[in-house]
């Protein structure tokens, strides 16, 4: 990794010119920490998930379908072989990557993608293999889920991976975008615009809220939604937390529960990027849940996480979110599930956030979603 000799002490909250191609490295003072921003390894091609592994090494996926291995000494591997075929058309490609609970034990990992299908066709599918002990190969690939129907679209896949307290998988799906399409967030024989729950072997639980519903995909937990991919399971109280792309304005922060409607497309906090309405025009309906927090401007959320680490205690329990169109870590402070204060870190890099996560000695790492993308290290600044 190139470095560069000085430090820059900045306010996180202005925004400057963006930094070029050089590394970061920065320090920093937010409204409760002072912190090093520093880049721990770059070179990756348009990132967009990142896990960390036990060691503190971590895997990567980039958007044209290769998995990387970052030592904990920030070193990028070669591909890692096995990955599925990925369409990386627009907004497709490969994207979240998750362990599994018992990663120790038996090396399994998850990667949701755009699966290609007949005729320019694609969905969000989700495949688990078991990483070699030389991280060079997964093997036994296998599909465990893929969403239904495929469309012609290779826009809004959602696609973010998070597993319960009770070792279940949800995975966020799009509804595609497109107006033919995205109406099928509505409804439950069709997966678009939906979260799923299901086993890790791609089973169904059987206390699903749709199982055994005439017309309804058993897979389904929520629906009505638009575009998810910020998703992260509460510290406490152990429930899937949501943040999903609006239109024009109105991303949406929601606790998604089992059976309920989020609303898309028939309401809306945003318009239609042509200043059209969207749906009836209205902000709420009967039988549709109104969102825990919105955003307009938008942030474009990218993924998130609850910060429960020991290096930056003031930050505990916050909820960092990557931001793409506003080029910041957004922190949320909580109360209960009211957001009560926000404030945006890393603005002055113009640096698209695609993800988000915590190390094992409570240091945050963040994807920068770039040609020449960067893992960034946020550190307690050192004394």
């Amino acid at each position: 990794m190139k470095r560069t000799a000085a430090r820059l002490l900045v306010p996180v909250m202005l925004a400057g010119a963006a930094v070029p191609a050089a590394a970061v490295e920065q320090d920093i003072r937010s409204e409760k920490v002072a912190a090093h921003v520093g880049t721990f390894a770059d070179g990756l091609d348009h990132p967009w998930g990142i896990a960390v592994l036990p060691d503190g090494s971590m895997l990567v996926t980039e958007k044209k379908g290769d998995l990387r291995l970052v030592s904990a000494d920030g070193e990028l591997s070669d591909p890692i072989g096995g990955v599925p075929e990925v369409d990386d058309r627009r907004q497709g490609g490969l994207l979240d990557v998750a362990l599994d609970p018992d990663f120790e034990e038996n090396r399994l990992v998850y990667l949701s993608y755009a699966e290609p299908g007949e005729g320019g066709t694609t969905s969000t599918a989700v495949a688990r293999g078991r990483l070699a002990d030389g991280a060079g190969e997964l093997s036994d690939v296998e599909v465990i889920f893929s969403q239904q129907p495929k469309v012609a679209s290779t826009m809004h896949y959602g696609s973010r991976l998070v597993f319960d307290n009770e070792g279940r998988l949800y995975v966020t799906l799009g509804e595609r975008s497109m107006e033919e399409f995205r109406g099928q967030a509505q409804d439950l024989d069709s997966h678009l615009g939906k979260v799923v729950r299901i086993n890790r072997d791609g089973s169904v639980p059987e206390d699903n809220p749709f199982v055994g519903r005439d017309g309804a995909l058993p897979e389904i937990w929520s629906y009505g939604h638009r575009n998810i991919q910020a998703a992260a399971l509460h510290p406490e109280s152990g429930a899937l937390w949501e943040i999903e792309h609006g239109p024009r304005g109105g991303d949406e922060l929601n606790i998604p529960e089992a059976g309920k409607n989020y609303g898309w497309p028939v309401v809306s906090h945003g318009v239609n990027y042509d200043g059209r309405p969207v749906g009836t025009g209205e902000k709420a309906a009967e039988g549709m849940e109104d969102p825990v927090h919105t955003w307009t401007p938008v942030i474009a959320p990218s993924g998130m996480i609850f910060y429960s680490g020991k290096a930056f205690p003031e930050w505990e329990n916050n909820l960092f979110v990557g931001g793409l169109a506003s080029t910041a870590l957004v922190r949320l402070e909580l109360d209960g599930s009211a957001v009560s204060h926000e404030e945006r870190l890393l603005t002055d890099l113009g640096k698209r956030i695609r993800d988000v996560a915590e190390g094992p000695d409570g240091e945050i790492y963040v994807i920068t979603d770039d040609a020449d993308g960067e893992i960034l290290r946020i550190a307690p600044m050192a004394d």
